[in-house]
């Protein structure tokens, strides 16, 4: 490791490095608010458009230069990851504004936060900021990266805002989708005049700039976190009752494989040749039970029984948007439970040195997201979550449950024995 540098507000350093991972960290303690990390690419100091907000409900950029990861938890330190390569990164962006955001309290009751940039082929840190003076803020510009004469520097920034996630946001040209009620149907943007609407004749006559192009879906800004201490939540209480439920698995593998040589190219590197599977196993109130899963070509269908549909088989994880599979929340009344599960298909022995994160995204309705836990035992499968039917309403819980398949066993077989779901399992292929 090189010599790191611990930086003081407003100063900058070089980045040598291709490409990076920015890492925002806290200690964990009890009542420390839920800390988020963000980036804003920007163009002359503003956002393009909402697509240059990478966070929790917008993890990928478009150009793949940008990519939130997820957090992590070791030694009482909690890490949540961006992953920017600068190879990606679009002739236009000068700038990326690296923010953290509190959910539930002020960053005055954070302790020890603090921002590293680190060399993403080697760990190498290459510079670390503190911010020690945190009050009432509820979202911190931490640092940025930029542009200066071809070469890409980072800055410690240090900036708090009061007015949270939101707030920071539309000062860089977000637009915010955050309704305060779950039932109100307005949705109220970031964006908004402050004089009431002018009728559409008076514009046309009145002497004013181009209206800004309508925003087609501002960024929701809302989330629950499932933990080990509240793991469920009801979707009906999110908003999330019908339309389209998303489930996001993505994925990043913390240790390197070895020999996995420029054939497989740049992007491949970090992930080797790790395939994981998403899948679930569902039953419906009419009593029939099934597997929806690549293995096999069992895809299911949006639109008939099981109305769950695996969208593809991604074989690198965090390279694109992860593995999503879709439930049909029109057909919730038919849906008795749902395990989504994820297997290791093939390219490692176990879960371990493996980050995953779970995103669960009604079409109506804030996301629901949770970690894994580090993986301590020798497991090639692992309930994510349980998606189970009360009364019309359907519950989230999150499961994070690592199993160890008996010798001879399959992961599917294994995971069906645990729940007791009770099917005939056969040999397949993809």
């Amino acid at each position: 490791m090189g010599a790191s540098m611990t930086m003081q507000k407003g100063t900058n350093v070089a980045v040598p490095a291709p490409a990076v991972r920015v890492e925002l960290g806290w200690r964990a303690s009890p009542g420390t608010p839920d800390v988020d990390g963000s980036a804003l690419l920007l163009v002359s100091g503003k956002v393009r458009g909402d697509s240059d907000f990478v966070f929790y409900n917008q993890p990928v950029h478009g150009s793949g230069a940008v990519r939130h990861e997820g957090k992590r938890t070791a030694g009482g330190v909690v890490t949540d990851s961006l992953a920017v390569d600068f190879a990606r990164m679009e002739p236009a962006i000068d700038r990326v504004v690296v923010a953290a955001s509190a959910d539930g309290g002020t960053f005055g009751r954070v302790t020890g936060l603090h921002v590293r940039v680190v060399d993403a082929a080697n760990g190498t840190e290459i510079a670390r900021f503190d911010s020690t003076d945190a009050t009432v803020e509820t979202a911190f510009i931490l640092g940025e990266l930029y542009l200066r004469q071809g070469a890409w520097k980072f800055r410690a920034v240090g900036q708090g805002y009061d007015t949270g996630l939101a707030g920071l946001a539309t000062d860089f040209g977000i637009s915010v989708d955050e309704p305060q009620q779950a039932q109100q149907p307005a949705r109220p943007t970031a964006r908004a005049p402050q004089q009431p609407p002018v009728p559409a004749a008076a514009h046309r006559a009145a002497p004013v700039p181009p209206p800004e192009p309508p925003v087609v879906q501002a960024v929701r800004l809302t989330k629950v976190t499932l933990t080990k201490e509240a793991p469920s939540v009801s979707l009906s209480k999110q908003g999330g009752t019908s339309g389209a439920l998303r489930v996001n698995l993505n994925w990043e593998v913390r240790k390197q494989f070895k020999g996995w040589g420029a054939k497989l190219g740049r992007a491949v590197a970090v992930h080797g040749d790790l395939d994981l599977d998403l899948c679930a196993l569902y039953e419906l109130t009419d009593g029939s039970k099934g597997v929806v899963q690549a293995l096999g070509n069992a895809f299911g269908s949006l639109l008939q029984p099981p109305y769950i549909h695996l969208d593809g088989d991604d074989r690198t994880g965090a390279l694109s948007t992860g593995e999503n599979l879709t439930v049909n929340l029109d057909h919730k009344d038919r849906l008795r439970r749902v395990l989504i599960f994820v297997t290791i298909y093939e390219g490692a022995r176990s879960f371990a040195d493996l980050h995953a994160t779970v995103t669960l995204q009604p079409q109506n309705g804030a996301a629901i997201d949770f970690s894994l836990d580090e993986c301590t035992v020798p497991s090639t499968v692992c309930a994510l979550a349980l998606i189970t039917s009360h009364g019309g309403d359907l519950t989230v819980q999150r499961e994070a449950r690592y199993l160890v398949p008996q010798r001879g066993v399959s992961p599917q077989r294994t995971i069906d024995a645990a729940y007791g779901w009770g099917m005939n399992w056969t040999p397949g292929r993809k």
